[in-house]
């Protein structure tokens, strides 16, 4: 595992549709508070204070003195693996800026082999490039692949405030060639590639087309009326879906992309039953974005690559669950695919709830998966109604029955990649994520330059992964606490996204009662006028 080879695997979506050929294990570091310890215990494990201001709050490994210097130790790790993910928030949400320097060591070195400015290096403006690095809304996030071979230690100069480092953790014996700014500045070229690939997804999609001897693209078009399904059999034989897209004709009635649901069959077996804006990313109406994975444009057009493989079958439907017809167009673009043992099928779930009361405090999950797999991302709906915010809760991720969680936040909008969300209501896109909809902003409708703290109605989040995919042998879980400032009653619905092998189960199933039960806009949104939504 080298610096060149990570990032090769990081823009090859065929890559996330194998089991990995070299087993690990998604680990994290993060200030989560540390009263957290179990849920039998709910006032410590709902603690919020997963931050570090004063002497008081130890969310961190420990304290050291390095070179007459006080660092905080924020990540420690022993053995081969990698940092995929980095991100830390504006430390106020006023003023972007730090004065924190950031240092890695390497291999129980000493001396740090990065060394700098937290913000400067990880906004897409310093060491490490757009998009590989970037500024999110009032955070900066990293997802430049950072390998050592024997241990990790990262520092911070000051108080660390909140702060997540998702890596690798690999088997000892796992070959990983450590990073030096040597082999950084020889990638160069790599990395400028890698780049452009990230944000041209279409044209890498094309380009492995023309290098192959592609089977079909095939489509079809349909008037569908209430409760009716149209289906699209696919080419018999081995193969993967390589690009789908789904077009409605009309998306004036915003709960379209809600009742109007995605299906798909592979080798006798339900993978994918999911309503079309919460697979695309979209949520509720039409919220255009380019990912790297799915693309939503203005004119309608949601767009799909996630490379879905299959062994003898597939069919690819559409199902309309809403009370008026709609005009819908389905292409799909299938070609060939090397079954291996490492050969996963991709799945597509959708689970939604309303109300969901924010008192007491909850973990709401999105989803338990039983067998091997690896979970790829997902897309967070919520209906907020009030105007103080909504996202505090932590992600707690649960992979192969262990007791506490590999994973284990310090918020719904950190986990999302970006900060402050109370203010952070403005569309944001990313190859790996984005904010597609909050309160009333979209890439159409942006945020003006005004000082708003109101996160009434809806939100949408999406994530997804390259680098910092989950592998699971047995199974995983994945809760997102309920942490809203306001005792309340909400609306929660996501879609999530994974592989896994022909006998992997998951508790997501068609909910066709659900999909129809969209959680009703608060009045002040109703009453807000067309550019509500």
């Amino acid at each position: 595992m080298t610096i060149e080879s990570l990032l090769r695997e990081m823009s090859d979506r065929d890559a996330v549709a194998r089991f990995p050929e070299v087993d690990f294990r998604l680990k994290q570091a993060s200030s989560y508070n540390r009263a957290s310890k179990t849920p039998d215990d709910p006032k410590g494990w709902f603690n919020n204070i997963d931050r570090n201001t004063s002497d008081k709050h130890h969310n961190f490994v420990r304290i050291e003195q390095n070179d007459g210097r006080k660092e905080w130790v924020v990540m420690e790790d022993k053995g081969p693996g990698a940092i995929t993910r980095f991100w830390v928030p504006w430390r106020n949400q006023l003023q972007p800026g730090t004065n924190i320097t950031i240092r890695f060591y390497f291999d129980g070195s000493s001396q740090p082999a990065i060394e700098g400015n937290m913000f400067d290096l990880f906004q897409g403006k310093g060491l490490i490039p757009f998009p590989l690095a970037h500024e999110s809304l009032r955070s900066a996030v990293s997802f430049f692949p950072i390998p050592y071979a024997k241990g990790c230690k990262v520092t911070m100069s000051d108080h660390p405030f909140f702060f997540q480092f998702t890596y690798r953790k690999y088997a000892e014996g796992t070959k990983v060639k450590t990073f030096t700014m040597q082999d950084f500045q020889a990638a160069d070229p790599l990395i400028d590639q890698t780049c452009k690939s990230l944000l041209n997804p279409d044209a890498e999609t094309q380009d492995k087309a023309s290098k192959s001897d592609g089977k079909d693209s095939l489509s079809k078009s349909a008037e569908l009326r209430s409760g009716e399904e149209v289906a699209l059999p696919l080419p018999q034989g081995v193969a993967a879906i390589r690009n789908l897209m789904v077009k409605l004709a009309d998306y004036s009635d915003p709960e379209v992309t809600r009742t109007v649901v995605l299906k798909i069959t592979a080798d006798g077996k339900d993978t994918v039953w999911c309503p079309i804006g919460d697979f695309f990313g979209s949520g509720i109406g039409l919220n255009p974005f380019q990912g790297w994975y799915r693309t939503v444009t203005a004119d309608g057009g949601m767009t799909s690559r996630w490379v879905m493989p299959y062994r003898e079958n597939a069919t690819v439907s559409i199902i309309n669950l809403g009370d008026s017809p709609v005009d819908v167009d389905l292409s799909v673009a299938v070609d060939d695919w090397q079954w291996d043992d490492r050969s996963l099928y991709f799945h597509a779930g959708w689970r939604g709830q309303y109300p969901v009361p924010t008192r007491p405090y909850s973990d709401w999950n999105y989803i338990t998966a039983k067998g091997r797999g690896v979970y790829v991302g997902d897309t967070l709906t919520i209906m907020n109604p009030v105007e103080r915010w909504w996202g505090e809760g932590d992600e707690k991720i649960f992979v192969d029955g262990e007791a506490f969680p590999s994973i284990f936040g310090t918020g719904t909008e950190d986990y999302y990649a970006y900060s402050w969300g109370g203010r952070s209501t403005d569309f944001y896109e990313h190859p790996f994520h984005a904010q597609t909809f909050s309160h009333k902003y979209n890439k159409l409708n942006r945020k003006p330059k005004i000082d708003e703290k109101n996160t009434l109605g809806f939100s949408t989040e999406t994530r997804t992964r390259a680098l910092d995919t989950m592998p699971f042998a047995e199974s995983l879980k994945l809760d997102m606490e309920v942490w809203s400032w306001t005792d309340c009653e909400m609306g929660y619905a996501v879609g999530c996204y994974w592989y896994g092998d022909a006998d992997t189960t998951s508790n997501l199933t068609a909910d066709p009662e659900g999909a129809r039960r969209v959680p009703p806009l608060p009045d002040a949104m109703k009453n807000a006028g067309p550019d509500s939504r």
